[in-house]
């Protein structure tokens, strides 16, 4: 008897003891989960250095291209952090993507985008802000540039952190200046493409929530408050589809087809014509098939516009792949060329390697800390639907290829936040206009201001950090590169 009840009590001994170790074994994973994000992140940086170490063997100042390949993967995981929430937050907002799949896609498409199109600007971002000849010097031309990339890639670690999406464009563009300033002065600066970058500031995002308003009005008088909502649907789906079809076409065409043959805005403007046609035709008895037996309410259209807003949602990812890996290799292509060739051109030639670090880094900076952003984007400024999601894509598409012909710098992501703006400020005004015409003016006048801010649509909080964080990115990413040059300067003097 006595044995049995040792045995029970070491029994009841060993289960609290194989308890408290599961608790901690889940305590210590719980707790160093946070950590699996920065340590992916560092042998991914490790692994950059190592690829531009290997392809360029032994040859002089391979080490200072190292350093700079180390800088710029750690700028293109910020890139794939931050910028490519606008892409997909609406479409994961919409819940017409779960998030494992919205990363995959993004991942798959930005880097594709960056690989194929990618080229086209990145000499931009290396020799369009500053002036080569106030830089005569190829030392300090490769500390400014490398003092830019640190720069930038810090202040846009900084603003996803606090929960910002802010341009990597804008924060590259202050780098850039910053370093010029500090290496030559105020005259190395082409101070007219900094007026129109400050310009973009405005216009980008004005626009983008114009047009996404414009879009949703257009929805919602043809569709959503027709009597016949799915017979609308059947009429106007399509051809939305084809519009959007057709404007991607466009502006792919800019950013690809230019690195093949020259093309002109209208020559590209017809090759959408073309393909928007084809799609719109294509969509007519796809969105027929899809939209028997749905019932006649606005539940019913999410499902036509589920899968045309996760094709959007993809083709921006590749835009923006082929447009903002300039930003994470741009100043990295400058530096190998300047080092191997001992000599500043205004044509920078960008090896394969460089290309491979941009667009991976984005990938995985996106797949390890891009959740965070996509759901502020998302959800957090305005709810989205499958209707509004597409909207805001849409407005993506279209002012991103007006700004391309009427010549201004215009920033993806502020358009798409302030698509995004757009249709909330927009429900906002249609809610109340709506309200009005019900008859129930005495209600509505009679509300408290608690109960009014409580059917705002928008959440105020959110305007004013991202437009600040907006305002303050270029200067800051100046002076913090003017102050890493200056350092750098001073320590290798």
């Amino acid at each position: 008897m006595a044995d049995n009840d040792y045995q029970s009590d070491h029994l009841e001994t060993l289960d609290r003891d194989l308890s408290r170790f599961s608790t901690l074994e889940r305590a210590a994973a719980y707790s160093t989960r946070p950590m699996v994000g920065p340590a992916i992140s560092l042998i991914f940086i490790i692994l950059a250095g190592l690829i531009a170490a290997l392809s360029l063997g032994q040859s002089s100042g391979t080490f200072v291209i190292v350093i700079a390949a180390i800088i710029g993967a750690y700028m293109a995981l910020n890139i794939g952090a931050n910028d490519v929430a606008n892409n997909m937050g609406p479409a994961v907002g919409a819940n017409a993507l779960t998030m494992g799949g919205a990363i995959v896609i993004a991942a798959i498409c930005e880097s594709a985008g960056a690989l194929l199109a990618g080229a086209d600007v990145v000499s931009t971002i290396a020799t369009g802000i500053i002036s080569p000849e106030t830089l005569t010097d190829p030392t300090v031309f490769v500390w400014a540039m490398m003092s830019a990339l640190l720069a930038s890639a810090l202040w846009v670690n900084l603003a996803t952190w606090i929960g910002a999406p802010v341009s990597t464009t804008h924060a590259v563009v202050g780098g850039v200046v910053g370093a010029g300033i500090g290496a030559a002065g105020f005259s190395a600066v082409y101070w007219e493409n900094m007026i129109a970058i400050a310009a973009s500031w405005v216009i980008s995002p004005v626009l983008g929530g114009i047009m996404a308003a414009g879009f949703l009005w257009f929805i919602k008088a043809r569709i959503i408050y027709q009597p016949n909502k799915i017979e609308a649907a059947r009429k106007w789906v399509p051809v939305l589809v084809g519009f959007m079809a057709g404007a991607f076409a466009t502006y792919l065409s800019l950013k690809g087809l230019k690195n093949v043959f020259d093309i002109t805005m209208s020559g590209a403007v017809v090759i959408g014509l073309i393909f928007g046609v084809i799609c719109w035709l294509w969509m007519i008895p796809v969105i027929k098939r899809q939209s028997r037996g749905l019932e006649n309410r606005n539940k019913s259209l999410k499902v036509l516009f589920g899968v045309p807003l996760v094709v959007s949602a993809a083709m921006l990812s590749f835009a923006h792949g082929a447009n903002d890996v300039a930003n994470a290799v741009g100043p990295l292509a400058a530096i190998a060329q300047v080092i191997q060739s001992n000599q500043i051109s205004n044509d920078v030639q960008i090896p394969l390697w460089v290309m491979l670090i941009g667009a991976f880094g984005i990938s995985v900076g996106l797949f390890l800390f891009g959740p965070k952003l996509i759901k502020m984007v998302g959800s957090q400024i305005t709810k989205l639907n499958p209707m509004r999601a597409y909207c805001v894509a849409l407005s993506a598409a279209v002012t991103v290829i007006l700004a391309s012909w009427l010549g201004l710098p215009v920033s993806s992501t502020h358009i798409a936040v302030g698509a995004i703006f757009g249709v909330g400020f927009f429900r906002e005004w249609d809610a109340e206009r709506r309200l009005r015409k019900s008859k129930r003016e005495y209600e509505h006048a009679n509300l408290t201001p608690d109960v009014r801010s409580m059917r705002k649509l928008v959440r105020r909080s959110h305007v004013l950090t991202i437009g600040t964080a907006w305002v303050v990115t270029l200067p800051a990413s100046a002076l913090l590169s003017v102050g890493i040059f200056l350092s750098i300067m001073a320590f290798t003097s």
